[in-house]
């Protein structure tokens, strides 16, 4: 089963494709007969979390026909990792991937088992970068220096990489051409903070085939940068991927 990571917040109607691939990835889990059970967890940052939920689980809701599991991430309560039992698919939102972290935490390893064991996994944006074994988590500056706006910050000043889920093994970023995070990719690559970096655009996720997979496909409309060190932590390579 496959991990969708993307590049930006669920959009039905600018990228269906998404939820079509991973309806069909939770159903062939769930296996013939058996009514699916999606795990949803969302973090209401300054919105509703009603609403949240209802972007990432409606979508779902209309292709499956299952029962949808909220998990909700809230200060001071983060999520219970039995809410995750049994889970034919997860589903992280997106929004402040400080607070994702934060609530996400407690439930990380019974995550990790559950993807590890071919439970197809997606995270929009925040959802997304909080996947990997060392995940980027926020911050605008490297060594004092900016290298994105201070809006992609998401509340912290230097770039700050910690202990993620452990679903991917190499960093991500997102909205990646659009709001100029690809010079954070780039120089948390080059200041040694991650030995690789991918950089996702907005209407466009990497689908990998399993935990750990180091490789991936692309899908969806923009452009995926994949960015390594190479030969010193000063030097990078830069590679773009497009769906095809």
């Amino acid at each position: 089963m496959s991990i969708f990571l993307a590049g930006a917040g669920p959009d039905p109607q600018a990228f269906p494709g998404i939820f079509d691939r991973f309806a069909d990835d939770v159903r062939r889990h769930a296996g013939p007969g058996r009514t699916p059970r999606v795990a949803v967890a969302v973090h209401p940052g300054g919105g509703s979390l009603q609403d949240i939920l209802e972007a990432c689980a409606g979508p779902l809701r209309t292709r499956l026909g299952g029962a949808i599991v909220a998990v909700p991430l809230a200060a001071g309560s983060p999520a219970d990792p039995t809410a995750f039992s049994g889970a034919d698919g997860v589903v992280v939102g997106g929004g402040l991937t400080p607070a994702y972290w934060e609530g996400l935490r407690p439930a990380a390893a019974a995550v990790s088992r559950l993807v590890a064991g071919g439970t197809p996994y997606l995270g929009f944006s925040a959802g997304a970068m909080v996947a990997p074994r060392r995940a980027l988590i926020g911050g605008y500056r490297i060594n004092g220096v900016e290298v994105c706006g201070e809006e992609c910050g998401e509340g912290l000043d230097a770039v700050d990489v910690r202990d993620g889920l452990g679903l991917v093994p190499f960093a991500l970023d997102v909205h990646a051409a659009q709001a100029g995070t690809l010079s954070r990719a780039v120089g948390a690559v080059a200041a040694g903070l991650v030995e690789r970096m991918v950089a996702i655009d907005e209407g466009t996720a990497i689908v990998l085939e399993a935990a750990g997979a180091g490789d991936y496909r692309v899908i969806g409309s923009g452009n995926c940068w994949d960015i390594r060190q190479t030969g010193g932590t000063a030097a990078v390579s830069v590679s773009v991927r497009a769906a095809g």
